[in-house]
């Protein structure tokens, strides 16, 4: 019978390795970026909750900058290029998204499914960024990238409505 858990390029009680697969999260198969999104799902909501959106916004920060190391580290580790299993672009991304949704969840359902749409249709900077920029800062930026197209959408919508 088929594991539903990938095995990590590196100990999973390596930093980089917790980093890198949220800890864990991005070992999931199938679809490991929809469980590294989910997974995200908890912690923003925490970090709104108690600290509100701006403080949202400087932990997609601080996750964005190191998801570039952690990133990168298990890229090299692996030995292949932007592995499945490494899901910090997703919650650096799916947070993004987040930070212009109130604190309800048919808001970050929405958020949820706009990220993973943008994420795997990776609309045009992202998939450039996709194509063109390597190691830990080009797996980070193309989920980046695509989850403003998310981040506008929701934005957008609470606007107009």
């Amino acid at each position: 019978m088929a594991s539903i858990f990938s095995k990590p390029a590196l100990p999973l009680s390596h930093p980089a390795c917790l980093l890198a697969t949220w800890f864990g999260s991005g070992l999931l198969r199938p679809a490991p970026g929809t469980w590294g999104s989910l997974a995200a799902l908890p912690f923003a909501w925490g970090i709104a909750y108690f600290a509100g959106p701006i403080a949202l916004a400087v932990a997609t920060g601080a996750v964005f900058a190191l998801g570039c190391w952690g990133a990168g580290v298990y890229e090299r580790a692996s030995g292949g290029k932007d592995p499945g299993v490494v899901v910090i672009d997703e919650v650096a991304g799916q947070w993004l998204v987040l930070i212009a949704a109130p604190l309800d969840p048919w808001y970050y359902l929405a958020g949820f499914v706009l990220f993973r749409i943008c994420d795997i249709l990776k609309p045009w900077p992202a998939s450039w960024a996709d194509r063109n920029v390597t190691g830990g800062l080009g797996i980070m930026l193309d989920d980046i990238l695509a989850a403003l197209f998310g981040l506008a959408a929701i934005a957008a919508f609470r606007v107009w409505y």
